[in-house]
């Protein structure tokens, strides 16, 4: 059991319409946390708007398993259950991961302990740095590649992977940031590291395994469109805001 002086974390594990996976990913997820690592660990189910049966399943996790808790809104959207979630915790370290548990968890560590020790405001996954290990579909990896070079020349981004959903901060660090987060659903990781960025907060970069699944929710093609869309906006903004120097630090 981890020492009552250890930091809490509080690992978001954002849902919609996740009932055929998320009853396994949160016991293979609960056990890596409770054996890996000396941490307080916390799960938080952040259900939106599922009708498959997602809030249900959450509820009966909660119930059987050990600091696990449920938010459910019927609003749906991933960055609103992310910021939800995030917002609600009382840990001093807040985090997620996809339902899929398509980011091998052994990263964990990794993307965890530079943040605990103060080296990092904000640390994310990157599936795009030497020593990552990825398996996914030829469209996805070039949509992905050309959407953070498009990040870099638009707004100057200087991290390498805008959407993997592998991340981890210090909550009070990243309140100012989350206030200004306008986004509710798949862009929310991207404005996140933006705005970090502009705010000139400490992001680290860490290498990770990624199987993707093939049954994922997410349109392609109409995501990408809306991603388009809100870089027009955040490039915009850069506008009448300067940007504080900031750097993105490599694993």
């Amino acid at each position: 059991m981890p020492p009552s002086t250890a930091p809490r974390v509080d690992v978001v594990v954002p849902a919609y319409n996740e009932a055929g996976v998320l009853r396994s990913s949160v016991r293979t997820l609960h056990a890596y946390l409770a054996s890996e690592l000396s941490y307080r660990c916390v799960i938080t189910i952040a259900e939106s708007g599922s009708t498959d049966g997602t809030a249900a399943v959450a509820a009966d996790l909660a119930r059987r398993l050990e600091r696990v808790r449920v938010l459910s809104d019927p609003a749906r959207g991933r960055g609103l259950a992310l910021r939800n979630a995030w917002a609600s915790s009382d840990a001093e370290v807040v985090a997620y991961i996809d339902a899929d548990l398509s980011i091998g968890l052994e990263a964990f560590r990794s993307l965890l302990a530079p943040v605990v020790a103060g080296r990092a405001d904000l640390s994310v996954g990157s599936r795009h740095l030497a020593g990552s290990n990825v398996v996914r579909s030829l469209h996805r990896a070039f949509l992905s590649r050309s959407l953070n070079l498009l990040l870099r020349v638009a707004l100057g981004a200087r991290f390498t992977d805008a959407q993997c959903g592998f991340k981890a901060g210090r909550r009070e660090t990243l309140a100012p940031v989350m206030a200004e987060v306008r986004a509710d659903h798949w862009f929310f990781d991207t404005e996140l590291l933006v705005l970090a960025q502009r705010h000139g907060l400490r992001i680290h970069e860490v290498p990770v395994d990624c199987l993707d699944d093939p049954r994922s929710s997410v349109d392609v093609v109409p995501t990408a469109v809306g991603f388009l869309r809100e870089i027009v906006r955040l490039a915009r903004d850069r506008r009448s805001r300067p940007a504080t120097r900031a750097g993105a630090i490599r694993a």
